[in-house]
């Protein structure tokens, strides 16, 4: 199969599954993810179709909403690129992308084992800063029913999976719990180019965040 036309039958089943999901991992979260994917694999000379087919199934079926099982991602990826004729060549390396992809807590090591797989995960996580990965943390934190801030509960910063997946914790915590390490844990040069603005804008946020909360600004 020509790889415009798989690509082009992944994007319309993925944007079916995945569009209007509220908790920021929807169809156009994938949408970015793709396009800075590519961006990325490009710069880094990384097979594209690996990378493009990587990042639209990258959140298929995330381990976050079904029981942290991340054996339900790949699984169904691999359903679906086999249903779609792609080659087990193609499977077996969408599949490796999507069971290293995502963020357990910052002590869990999670670097995935490809290039392809790099840049996925690297555009996975410029999502989740800049302007959207803030509007992206409090759309999942209403979803969780989480409290938006409270300065009684401090930030944890999880070093294994289950305290990572049972955590409790504040919308605001969340920067601190892992998007403001994103920047450090970022596998290619070109991503973590793109990162630094990002984080930037993300920490001047929360200085004013904390201003507004307090009535001083």
């Amino acid at each position: 199969m020509e790889e415009n036309i798989l690509i082009s039958k992944i994007v319309a089943e993925v944007k079916l599954k995945m569009e209007g999901e509220g908790s920021g991992h929807d169809w156009w979260h994938v949408y970015r993810v793709w396009q800075m994917a590519k961006r990325i694999g490009e710069q880094e000379k990384a097979n594209l179709l690996i990378v493009e087919l990587g990042a639209l199934l990258h959140d298929i079926a995330d381990w976050k909403f079904h029981d942290g099982d991340d054996t339900v991602g790949p699984r169904v990826a691999e359903e679906i690129l086999a249903k779609n004729e792609a080659s087990q060549e193609i499977i077996e390396a969408v599949s490796k992308i999507i069971s290293e992809v995502s963020f357990k807590g910052v002590g869990v090591k999670t670097e995935p084992s490809t290039l392809e797989g790099k840049a996925v995960q690297d555009a996975d996580r410029i999502d989740a800063l800049g302007a959207i990965g803030i509007a992206r943390a409090f759309a999942y934190g209403g979803h969780k029913n989480r409290v938006m801030y409270d300065p009684n509960i401090k930030p944890v910063i999880h070093t294994t999976k289950e305290e990572y997946i049972k955590s409790e914790g504040t919308t605001v915590n969340h920067f601190y719990e892992k998007l403001l390490l994103l920047k450090d844990l970022l596998n290619t040069e070109t991503a973590k180019e793109i990162a630094q603005s990002r984080h930037k804008f993300m920490a001047e946020y929360l200085d004013r965040f904390y201003k507004e909360w307090e009535g001083t600004m």
